[in-house]
Parts: structure tokens; sequence; C-alpha cells
């Protein structure tokens, strides 16, 4: 995912209750499907955080030298001026980007 192209806001925004429940027609299922789309979000954006800082690693012996990186703190400053996970999740849920399914009751435990 390019994080660069990501137009979500930064701040948290109300949301219309009947907007988010219009395909699910269930607000909690919608809640869960955002949930579990910014969970993926969130460690995409961290995998790659921790892949670029990879590249500034310096190991050493002596625990007591801290070495400052301009680069490493701008890649840092950047990924902290990202909108959060939960706030691209619900763009690209009210856009209909994200695929999801519904799942089907089993005949083995119908609900009474």
């Amino acid at each position: 995912m390019d994080f660069k192209k990501v137009v979500a806001p930064l701040s948290t925004v109300t949301q219309d209750v009947t907007e988010l429940d219009k395909d699910t027609e269930n607000i909690y299922k919608t809640v869960k499907i955002i949930a579990k789309r910014a969970n993926k979000i969130s460690l995409e954006m961290k995998q790659e955080l921790s892949r670029k800082l990879e590249e500034f690693a310096y190991y050493t012996d002596n625990l007591e030298e801290v070495f400052e990186n301009r680069e490493q703190i701008e890649i840092s400053k950047f990924y902290e001026r990202l909108p959060k996970p939960a706030l691209i999740a619900t763009k690209e849920f009210l856009n209909d980007e994200l695929y999801y399914r519904k799942a089907l009751e089993s005949e083995d435990n119908p609900q009474q």
C-alpha cells in the first residue's frame, strides 16, 4: 500500500451511522469489518517502517552511545503524520474499496 497516496482525514471525523450500516445492515458488523482492515493496515505500516529503519540500524556493543540520524528522524515523522489506520479503513469502507463476505449460518448449528 502506498501511504503517500492515502486520502483520509488526519483527525477524527464524526460519521453518519446510517451511512456506515447501509451495506451490512448492522453497525456492529461494520465496525468489525473496519477494525479488521485497520489492524491489517497498521501491520503493513509497522512492517514498512521497520524495513526502512532497519537500513539505519547500527549495532554496537556500547549501549550508551546514541546516534541521531536526520534521515531516520524524517522517516519517523512522516509515519507519525499519516492518518490513523482506523480512519483509512473507514474511508475505504465508505468508498466501497473493501471486500468482505457475509458468513453463512451453518445447518449444523441453527439458531433457535
